[in-house]
C-alpha cells in the first residue's frame, strides 16, 4: 500500500550549500523531519550547480520519511546568467533589460525540456521565451 503524503514542498536551496540553517533547517524541523537526512544526499548530488540555486521537490509522508528530487537551476536564473544581468525588469512591458538570442533560448530549453511540459525543443524554447519576456528581456533572432 502506498504511503499518504502529508505535504509537497517547493524549496529554492543553493547547490551543493544545503546547511541545517534556513531554508532547509526551518523548513524541515516544522515537519520534523531529520535534516542530515535530506542535507547530505543533497549537496552530494547537487554539487555540479555549487553556488547557483536550484529548485527541490520534497514530498512528506506521514511516517516522517520524504523523497525529493532536483529539478536543476530556476529558467529565470539561467537567463539572467546567459545575459549577464543582476535582476529582471521591475516593468516588463515597458523598461527592457537586455537582449537574449535564439540561440542561448534553445541552449537553456535543450537543459530544462524533460521538465517542462513541452513536446520538443521548439515548444520548450516559446516557454521560456515567455519566462524573457516577463522578465522585460527581448527575444532576439
Amino acid at each position: 500500500m502506498a504511503k499518504k503524503v502529508i505535504g509537497n514542498l517547493k524549496l529554492r536551496v543553493p547547490g551543493g550549500r544545503a546547511t541545517a540553517g534556513p531554508p532547509v533547517g526551518s523548513t524541515l524541523g516544522q515537519w520534523g523531519l531529520n535534516m542530515m537526512e535530506f542535507i547530505n544526499p543533497f549537496n552530494e548530488a547537487t554539487k555540479e550547480f555549487m553556488g547557483k540555486n536550484v529548485i527541490v521537490h520534497l514530498r512528506i509522508f506521514e511516517d516522517r520519511t520524504f523523497d525529493w528530487k532536483c529539478l536543476g537551476q530556476p529558467v529565470d536564473d539561467m537567463i539572467r546568467e546567459r545575459i549577464k544581468i543582476d535582476k529582471g525588469s521591475g516593468k516588463p512591458n515597458v523598461d527592457k533589460v537586455g537582449k537574449i538570442s535564439k540561440a542561448q533560448l534553445k541552449e537553456i530549453a535543450e537543459i530544462k525540456k524533460d521538465l517542462l511540459n513541452a513536446n520538443d525543443v521548439e515548444a520548450a524554447m516559446k516557454i521560456i521565451a515567455g519566462t524573457a519576456r516577463s522578465m522585460g528581456v527581448e527575444v532576439i533572432d
